[in-house]
């Protein structure tokens, strides 16, 4: 782990943050969106919410456990609340304007916490997996297990939670296989794209922050 000033750790918190929130935030909207590929049923946000995963061990390796644990403390209301709003106002894929927001949606809100519930135990899953390996020779070991690991946790828990016994029927009878295949396309994409990018990643994103003088305004970095 490289050292940094605490200015330089406040930006990097300010846009982790920011780039969780939008993930969460996404990935809640996307995973309304089922599709078939191959004969098996999944989301559009098997693609997105990987990158929670990836910025994760970045921040890990960067940074240290104790800053990816304060990441997830920090949007985990910010991005329950606006889910939410962003899957009610596009509901099942589509604009429903903002009329929906006048009553509550239990099965949006449902989808809502079960997202936060996930992303809080796959996450913390992730950095103390990550964190435990990632003084290993082999640098591809800490990002590869803690991804298999910590989205398995993830995909179990947020299907489980939204979709049991779901008032959607396509979702209630299929959850456990768009959950298996969730987690396939989340592997081929994380295993796949995401950990030959690490390291090209990680020496972008080190020469960037340590780049920054002490006194350089936020959108600079």
């Amino acid at each position: 782990m490289s050292t940094f000033t605490p200015h330089q750790q406040s930006i990097a918190l300010r846009y982790l943050a920011m780039f969780h929130l939008l993930i969460i935030a996404s990935s809640n909207y996307l995973v309304q969106i089922p599709f078939t590929v191959t004969g098996f049923h999944t989301t559009w946000g098997a693609f997105s919410f990987p990158f929670i995963f990836l910025a994760t061990d970045l921040t890990v390796r960067v940074f240290g456990a104790t800053l990816a644990r304060k990441i997830i403390f920090i949007v985990m209301i910010p991005s329950l609340a606006v889910s939410y709003i962003l899957s009610v106002i596009f509901a099942e894929g589509a604009y429903q304007g903002f009329a929906g927001l006048a009553t509550y949606n239990s099965f949006v809100g449902r989808i809502a916490i079960a997202s936060i519930l996930a992303y809080l135990l796959g996450q913390v899953l992730d950095i103390k997996v990550f964190n435990r390996l990632r003084q290993l020779k082999k640098w591809w070991i800490a990002p590869a297990a803690s991804t298999l690991l910590g989205n398995g946790l993830d995909t179990l828990a947020f299907f489980g939670i939204a979709f049991y016994q779901s008032p959607d029927p396509f979702m209630a009878q299929h959850w456990q296989e768009i959950a298996l295949a969730d987690f396939a396309f989340k592997l081929i994409v994380s295993l796949g794209l995401f950990i030959p990018l690490y390291g090209v990643l990680l020496n972008y994103l080190t020469k960037k922050i340590t780049s920054t003088s002490i006194g350089a305004p936020f959108g600079k970095i």
